[in-house]
């Protein structure tokens, strides 16, 4: 059997602040500066002894400190996604010109959906990966033949060559522990974000979302819609380990798309958790029952993230997303009544958006009032139907999805309306934050959460400066 390839697992350096390696989280700079864990990388690495994770973006390192070590290694991965892909593209260059036995592979979304063009992209890419490529990019390690390895696309006779379909994987207990990869490689200091408790520590428990969202890339590209989860046994003896091995960490956060998607599961979970007592978040629908959330907030349970997208019924239906506004202000009425905070997110410009939905959109999030906020741009990304609708309406500015960010790093409004520009639509971003954040009852509540702890204190005030750049750095972006 050949032996091991020296294995290097890289999330790419490109724009200061950008969060190349957020996995179901979309790629950007955000409103204050955040970094997620590269779960996904270090499931790879985790699947491959001896191996290296390198997050450069979270460390700062620039292109020419990895270039140094690039004769250490055989085979290299790059996790890529629309918006960085021409940069990956050159750091793959740059690798393979330092090294150029170096066996270069790409996977992600991005490159699952576009794996023709991925691999003819440049000469440095030697395969792209379909799908889940956790088993593909183990066999690969291992020494396999590249044309006898399901899931992925290589070049044969200078064309794209797909070697077929890898099903995917049922039993998530075959996949090992990704935190003993983050011991190893990480510097787990070097991940926040606005609404967590820092240090934080994220990983997933399970693939897949049932809901059917025409924007959501995972489930649409990579994980698909059935929910597949590990086994609670399984989770709970990492999340031990991890308790153990990090006493640092104030809080685990569930990143899988929607946690709640199994209530059964997940109250099992958070009974389990309880007994551990750890601190926990994690991503939820707004349509969770009270007795589960009263179970969850009994058992750790911190915060929700949660998916409101917007205050009108009809672009609810629009996008799929499976959800009525009055049942998400119950869910919200709940939250509040059982202490559990909630960092809601909403997107301006979905199909259907009007000056009037914007402003029932800002008006609906100003009754729910969530502890936190995030507002972004519909990011109509290559292999979602949202993108395949706004290709086939003419609303797409630019089909290739390289302008999905700005030249540094700042989401663009890519869906142009016959009714409503995207200049509107960008521009009432910035409005709707101003609207929820300046309000003096949410100012006050921010300032007495300062009041009652230091830290809290510190932290709130380093973000409120990045807010503020965030928005300056938005009226100035072209």
């Amino acid at each position: 059997m050949p032996s091991l390839k020296r294995s290097l697992f890289l999330s790419p350096p490109t724009f200061d602040g950008y969060d190349g390696a957020a996995g179901s989280r979309y790629q950007c700079k955000r409103e204050v500066k955040s970094f997620w864990y590269p779960t996904w990388l270090a499931q790879l690495a985790a699947l491959v002894p001896g191996s290296k994770l390198i997050d450069a973006p979270a460390r700062g390192l620039p292109l020419d400190d990895l270039l140094r070590t690039a004769g250490d290694y055989e085979f290299l991965v790059i996790y890529t996604s629309t918006p960085s892909f021409i940069n990956d593209t050159k750091v793959a260059e740059a690798y393979k010109a330092a090294n150029p036995e170096l066996l270069i592979g790409f996977c992600g979304a991005h490159v699952a959906v576009n794996n023709e063009a991925s691999i003819l992209a440049s000469p440095a890419i030697d395969f792209v990966c379909d799908n889940e490529f956790d088993f593909t990019i183990q066999e690969i390690a291992q020494g396999a033949p590249l044309e006898s390895v399901a899931g992925i696309t290589i070049r044969k006779d200078g064309k794209p060559h797909f070697t077929g379909k890898r099903p995917r994987i049922e039993d998530m207990d075959s996949l090992p522990w990704v935190t003993e990869v983050y011991k190893r490689d990480l510097v787990i200091a070097d991940y926040y974000n606005g609404y967590m408790l820092h240090p934080y520590m994220s990983l997933y428990t399970g693939r897949g979302c049932k809901s059917r969202c025409t924007f959501c890339l995972w489930p649409q590209t990579i994980a698909g819609h059935n929910y597949r989860t590990r086994s609670v046994e399984n989770i709970v003896a990492e999340i031990k380990w991890a308790h153990d091995s990090f006493p640092e960490v104030k809080e685990f956060f569930f990143d899988d798309d929607t946690l709640t998607d199994n209530r059964e599961h997940v109250e099992a979970l958070a009974v389990e958790l309880g007994k551990l007592g750890v601190t926990w978040s994690c991503n939820a629908k707004a349509n969770v029952p009270y007795e589960t959330l009263k179970v969850m907030r009994e058992n750790g349970l911190r915060l929700l993230l949660v998916g409101f997208e917007s205050g009108n019924q009809k672009i609810l239906h629009n996008i799929k997303k499976g959800l009525l506004v009055e049942r998400a202000k119950q869910f919200t009425r709940d939250c509040h009544e059982l202490g559990i905070p909630i960092h809601g997110t909403f997107i301006m410009g979905l199909p259907g958006e009007t000056r009037e939905t914007i402003e029932e959109t800002i008006r609906y999030a100003q009754e729910l009032d969530p502890k936190t906020i995030q507002v972004s741009l519909p990011a109509a990304y290559p292999g979602t139907f949202l993108y395949n609708q706004a290709k086939e309406n003419g609303w797409l500015i630019g089909e290739k999805g390289d302008k999905l960010v700005s030249s540094d790093g700042i989401q663009n409004s890519i869906l142009d309306y016959p009714h409503l520009s995207r200049e509107e639509i960008f521009e009432a971003v910035d409005i709707f934050y101003k609207r929820f954040y300046f309000r003096p009852a949410k100012m006050a509540s921010l300032f007495l959460d300062m009041c009652r702890d230091w830290q809290v204190m510190k932290r709130q005030l380093r973000e409120g400066v990045e807010f503020f750049r965030f928005l300056w750095g938005r009226e100035n972006t072209v």
